[in-house]
C-alpha cells in the first residue's frame, strides 16, 4: 500500500510537472508565432524620446538606451531562441540517431569509428566551435545552429546505442531476424519504437541546452547579429545599466530562466511518464 501510495503522489507530481512545464513552453512558443505578424511597437524602430524608458503601460517592460521596446524585442527574441534550437536539435537528432542505431546493429570496427568520433566532437564543446566556425565564415545565427547541431551529434548517437544495444538481445528481435528481416529493417521497425520515449525525453533536455547556448553565444557576440533581437545580446548590452535601468537585464534574463525551466519540467515530467519501473515499482 505504500509503494502504491508513493507511486500515485510521483504520478500527480508528474502530471504536475508535466503540465506545467507544457504551459509555460506553449506560452513562448506562441508568443514567438505571435510575433511573426504583431509585436506592440516595431523592434527595429529607435524612438529618442522613449530612450531608457521605465516599464509603462506604453512600455509594459520598458525601453532600451536606443528607445527600442523590451517586450517587442523579448517576443521577437523568443523566436530566434526556438528556431535555433529546434535546427540545432533537428541536426543532432537526424545525425546522430542514425549513426547510433549503425553503431548498435553493425557492432565492431563501424561501432569503434562511430564512438572515437563522438569522443573527438566532445572534445570540442558548442562555444569553442562557434568560436571556430566564426572565425572562419564570421558570426551568426546559421552558424550558432552549426555549433550546437554539430554539439548534439555524439550526444543523441551515444543515447542511441546504449539504448539499443540492449533491445537486440530480446526475443521478438530474435524472433525477426529468424523471419529474415535485415538489421536495417529491425532497427526501424523494433529498436527504433522501442528507444523512442528516451530519445524524446532527451531532446527536451538538449533543447533548453541548446536555448542557453544560443543566449551564450549572442552574448559574446557570435550568435545572431543585429539589428535581429536575441536575449543573449540583450544581457550582454544591459550589463553596463544595470544600475539605473535593471530592467534591461531582468526580463531578458527572467524569459531566458522561464522558458529553459519549463522545458525541463517538461523533460522531467516525460521522463517519470515513460519511466517503466513506476509502474513495476508499485505492484
Amino acid at each position: 500500500m505504500t509503494a502504491l501510495a508513493s507511486t500515485l503522489a510521483d504520478t500527480l507530481r508528474n502530471d504536475k510537472s508535466l503540465t506545467a512545464g507544457a504551459t509555460l513552453v506553449a506560452v513562448f512558443i506562441l508568443m514567438a508565432f505571435v510575433s511573426l505578424v504583431w509585436t506592440p511597437h516595431d523592434v527595429a524602430a529607435i524612438d529618442a524620446d522613449a530612450r531608457l524608458a521605465a516599464p509603462s503601460l506604453t512600455h509594459p517592460f520598458g525601453a532600451n538606451h536606443l528607445g527600442r521596446d523590451v517586450l517587442s524585442m523579448i517576443m521577437v527574441g523568443a523566436r530566434t531562441s526556438i528556431t535555433v534550437a529546434l535546427f540545432a536539435v533537428g541536426i543532432g537528432m537526424c545525425i546522430g540517431i542514425p549513426l547510433g542505431l549503425l553503431a548498435a546493429g553493425t557492432r565492431g570496427v563501424i561501432e569503434d569509428i562511430v564512438m572515437r568520433m563522438s569522443d573527438v566532437v566532445f572534445a570540442f564543446p558548442a562555444i569553442i566551435l562557434a568560436i571556430l566556425i566564426s572565425a572562419v565564415y564570421g558570426p551568426g545565427a546559421v552558424n550558432a545552429v552549426i555549433a550546437i547541431g554539430v554539439f548534439n551529434i555524439p550526444v543523441f548517437a551515444r543515447l542511441t546505442r546504449g539504448s539499443a544495444l540492449p533491445i537486440w538481445t530480446r526475443g521478438y528481435v530474435m524472433s525477426a531476424k529468424t523471419a529474415g528481416k535485415n538489421r536495417f529493417r529491425i532497427s526501424l521497425e523494433h529498436i527504433l519504437p522501442n528507444i523512442a520515449p528516451t530519445l524524446i525525453v532527451q531532446a527536451t533536455v538538449q533543447f533548453s541546452l541548446a536555448v542557453l547556448a544560443e543566449a551564450a553565444l549572442s552574448y559574446v557576440g557570435l550568435g545572431a547579429q543585429p539589428p535581429a533581437p536575441s536575449w543573449g545580446r540583450m544581457l550582454a548590452e544591459s550589463q553596463t545599466m544595470v544600475s539605473f535601468a535593471p530592467w534591461l537585464a531582468i526580463f531578458p534574463g527572467l524569459a531566458i530562466f522561464l522558458f529553459v525551466f519549463g522545458l525541463n519540467l517538461l523533460g522531467d515530467g516525460l521522463r517519470l511518464r515513460f519511466d517503466p519501473h513506476r509502474i513495476v515499482g508499485a505492484m
